[in-house]
């Protein structure tokens, strides 16, 4: 008797062993396959965007400006493809925040990535609240308002649809600032005003009583404003569709140098060893010991070839990246477009909608290296004098979204 359970044993477990043998054969055959297909695929997507890069370092190459948008049809925007920002570490400087994971909403993002979101995008534009603006003096500054968020939506209307809105929510308004109390949402986008825009939502909130006592380090480096990704999915969709959503922008190319200029041409403890390494190495022949080792030193026609470079030796930033990937303006229809060349009266005209106490105004100093020409017109054409008319054209294709949405002049190439 104890011999046949002993047989009737070892061919039991003999079969489950055979058939797990062959299922797990079949599995390893279906990934192998898979695994060199994804290699196909990614080899092929190397060999079209590396055609890009080889005319950015022939400066001889001829490029022709892409037909006008406005002749074009379909989603030009590409909402479906976030680019990634190199995120900083817990010892730098910390410009770029962190994507947070909070346990209030850890489930809640899950559960955003993996599904469609159930929000109709883009989201309606509500009338602004005109009620608590005083006198006459704003007139203009409303027909320009009026103007821009016209136009915005016009254009997001016919070039940025949106058929199957799988995003990631979180990632979308990672970069709004919240003020509940005048419920306000400021998306932030660097070298635009921004730090004073910081400064602003910390006095509303109560954390302040001047703008003009807030230092550099406690605006960028201190943990006072929160941000819209911080609330749980309720909080999220509760302020998108009831705050006043608000947005400053600035000329491409201006807000490109500006950003060089802070970054490259003064001291950092954090661009020169991780951005300014990586760009002499690879764009500077016959780099010396020193530059390689401390990354001092980069030059603007350099800057330009890791910018427009399809394989970065690191990632973006969101002080350069576009405006479009970092607001999402067609997806989160925004109450106010403000711009940094009118942006003491767009900016105080704000204030005066959101009723902003009467003595608040938008502070006008410099942020950082006050001593330096502030970037406009005349300083960006400077720095273009370094780059063939072929980079020049493909930094503006590369920023031509933010151009176009926001209704600024094209460059002279």
């Amino acid at each position: 008797m104890k011999a046949k359970q002993v047989f009737f044993s070892v061919l039991l477990f003999g079969t489950a062993g055979l058939l797990l043998f062959m299922y797990l054969q079949a599995w390893i055959e279906e990934h192998h396959t898979g695994k060199i297909e994804k290699k196909r695929d990614q080899k092929g997507v190397s060999v079209t965007t590396g055609k890009i890069q080889k005319q950015i370092m022939n400066q001889n190459s001829e490029v022709h400006m892409p037909e006008d948008l406005k002749k074009k049809g379909g989603d030009l925007l590409n909402l479906g493809s976030p680019t990634r920002v190199l995120r900083k570490n817990s010892h730098s400087q910390r410009e770029n925040r962190a994507y947070r994971s909070t346990e209030a909403h850890q489930g809640a993002k899950i559960e955003v990535f993996q599904k469609p979101i159930q929000m109709d995008w883009p989201l309606v534009t509500q009338p602004l609240n005109k009620s608590l603006v005083q006198g006459n003096k704003w007139k203009k500054a409303d027909a320009t308002q009026e103007k821009r968020r016209s136009f915005l939506h016009e254009f997001c209307k016919k070039y940025g649809r949106v058929n199957d809105p799988k995003f990631n929510l979180f990632h979308i308004v990672s970069r709004i600032y919240v003020e509940d109390k005048h419920k306000i949402l400021y998306c932030e986008v660097p070298k635009a005003g921004c730090s004073n825009w910081k400064r602003i939502l910390m006095v509303l909130n109560g954390l302040a009583s001047s703008a003009y006592n807030i230092s550099h380090d406690t605006v960028h480096y201190g943990k006072h404003l929160k941000t819209l990704d911080s609330f749980d999915l309720k909080g999220v969709h509760m302020r998108l569709n009831t705050y006043t959503k608000a947005v400053f922008v600035r000329d491409p190319m201006e807000r490109l140098v500006s950003a060089f200029r802070d970054k490259f041409e003064h001291p950092n403890s954090y661009y020169h060893p991780v951005f300014g390494k990586a760009i002499i190495k690879k764009y500077r022949p016959n780099a010396s010991a020193e530059a390689l080792n401390n990354g001092s030193g980069v030059k603007f026609k350099e800057f330009a070839y890791y910018l427009l470079d399809a394989h970065r030796p690191v990632g973006m930033d969101i002080h350069w990246e576009r405006v479009s990937k970092l607001c999402y303006p067609c997806l989160i229809n925004y109450d106010f477009v403000g711009k940094f060349e009118t942006l003491g009266e767009d900016a105080n005209y704000f204030l005066q909608l959101i009723g902003a106490p009467k003595e608040l105004t938008f502070p006008n100093f410099k942020d950082r290296h006050s001593s330096d020409e502030r970037t406009n017109a005349h300083v960006v054409r400077q720095y273009l004098k370094d780059l063939s008319t072929a980079e020049r054209q493909l930094i503006y294709d590369f920023y031509h979204l933010d151009y176009l949405m926001f209704n600024y002049t094209t460059p002279h190439l």
